[in-house]
Order: C-alpha cells, then sequence, then structure tokens
C-alpha cells in the first residue's frame, strides 16, 4: 500500500510536468525505516558485510606497519619480490605477505604492473570469494609495497602435475569447478584474468583451489584489452593477435589448455 500511494504521487507530479525538490521528502523515513528492518539484518549476515568490515578495518589501520607482523620463511618469488608466511601481531592469524621491492619495480619500469596488481587485487578480494588469493590488508615501507593476502599451503598445480604426474578426470571435475567460480568472481567484477596456467593454481591445506598472482588482470568493464599478454601455450587466439579486443572469454580457452595440459600432461598445441 505504501509503494502503491508512492509511486502514484510521483507519476501525478512528472504527469504535470512539475517536480518539487521535496517530491521524495514525505518517504524517506519510511524507506529508512524498512532498510533497518529486515533488509539490514540481511546484509549484515551476508559475507558481503563481512568483506565490507575488513575492508573498513584497512582504512582505519592507515600506519600498518612491518611490527604489526612476525615475518616468517619465504614460500615463494615474482620479478619484483617475494612471498612469506606471516602472522598478524594482534589476532594470531596467518596469511602471505608479498613484498615487492620498489627499487626493482623502478629498475625494470614496473610501476604500471604493481599499481595495476594492487587495484585488481582490491576489486576481485570483494565478496570474499573463495576461490582466489585475495587481499585483506596493504601498506608500504620506505623500501617495499606489501599485499596481505590468503594463505595457501599446499604448493601449485604446476608443482604437483611434475612430482606426481597428470591428474585424474574425477580430480580435474573437482578443481575445474572451484577455478571456474573463482573465474566467473572475476568476470561479475569486468576483471580479464589473463594468465591462467597450472602455477598460477594455488592449494590450500584442505586440497581446495584458489586462482592466484593477478598482476596480468585487467578491467574491462570500460574498453576491451588489446594487449598480447600471458604464456604461450595458454593465450586465445584473439589475445596472440595484437590489435585485437577481446574480454573475459579469453580466460575459458586458457581454461581449456591448462585442463588438458593437467589431464594429458602437454600442451594441446605439441
Amino acid at each position: 500500500p505504501f509503494s502503491k500511494k508512492a509511486v502514484d504521487h510521483v507519476q501525478s507530479h512528472l504527469q504535470k510536468k512539475q517536480v518539487p525538490p521535496t517530491l521524495f521528502q514525505p518517504y524517506i523515513v519510511e524507506i529508512c525505516d524498512s532498510l533497518r528492518g529486515k533488509i539490514f539484518q540481511k546484509f549484515i549476515e551476508s559475507d558481503k558485510f563481512t568483506r565490507f568490515c575488513q575492508w573498513k578495518n584497512v582504512e582505519l589501520n592507515i600506519h600498518l606497519t612491518m611490527n604489526d607482523f612476525s615475518v616468517h620463511r619465504i614460500i615463494g618469488r615474482d620479478g619484483f619480490g617475494e612471498v612469506n608466511g606471516c602472522r598478524k601481531a594482534d589476532t594470531g592469524k596467518m596469511y602471505a605477505m608479498k613484498c615487492l621491492d620498489k627499487k626493482r619495480i623502478k629498475m625494470k619500469q614496473g610501476e604500471t604492473l604493481a599499481l595495476n596488481e594492487r587495484i585488481m587485487l582490491s576489486l576481485v578480494s570483494t565478496g570474499d570469494c573463495p576461490f582466489i588469493v585475495c587481499m585483506t590488508y596493504a601498506f608500504h615501507t620506505p623500501d617495499k609495497l606489501c599485499f596481505i593476502l590468503d594463505l595457501m599451503n599446499g604448493g601449485d598445480l604446476h608443482y604437483h602435475l611434475s612430482q606426481h604426474g597428470v591428474f585424474s578426470e574425477k580430480e580435474m571435475r573437482f578443481y575445474a569447478a572451484e577455478i571456474i567460480l573463482g573465474l566467473e568472481h572475476m568476470h561479475n567484477r569486468f576483471v580479464v584474468y589473463r594468465d591462467l596456467m597450472p602455477a598460477n593454481i594455488l592449494l590450500d591445506e584442505h586440497g581446495h583451489v584458489r586462482i592466484s598472482d593477478l598482476g596480468l588482470a585487467c578491467d574491462f568493464s570500460k574498453k576491451k584489452p588489446h594487449a598480447s599478454v600471458g604464456t604461450h601455450g595458454y593465450m586465445a587466439p584473439e589475445v596472440l593477435q595484437k590489435g585485437t579486443a577481446y574480454d573475459s572469454s579469453a580466460d575459458w580457452f586458457s581454461l581449456g589448455c591448462m585442463l588438458f595440459k593437467l589431464l594429458r600432461g602437454h600442451s594441446p598445441f605439441r
């Protein structure tokens, strides 16, 4: 009844082409009361509210430093730095700390890549997807840019392929389902990953997988990318063809190539 009355009231003014500044004023209280009820309760019980609180915590902890973490052994390296296991001092929770060396970034002219990774991590970390290595905190020191990420202790699919041989179809169905959910999470946020391969799929201690390393990911919400980037053997034809625009469909081609290699032990193009 309330909404019907409100619609009729607004439409009557629009038909007369009279839109006073106070047109919606009578309904603000009722709308706020409605939002405070079941809608707000549903929101605070959702994953979105959990992630919202985490990000507000990031904003409040603008002076986060290395002293807030105890840093443990190295668990990985990339072109700009290394990844260590770490424990947050106040909560005791374990994370992965990815530190990018500022001098190395400048030497390799990687400022754009480093900034892009920070932006992409922020985009995909909303919603707390369990199939992507998400970022919880970020800060910098005079020498490093630091991303605090989900900790994955189970190695990557490339390592397991090299150590134990090809995967069974049952195993691949399980991993493929989780990877697809991770990709859909990205694509729903207009992010194309562009670097899907076994080495970028990490396992946790329970055997679940997450997509990691968003250094080559990009936002296609306003403009489709044209750059020919990725890893040969997994790149879609439209990505290889320089100057051709593409979108999230490129990731599905890469997924097919990766699943083939994990099942057969070699690239589909060999």
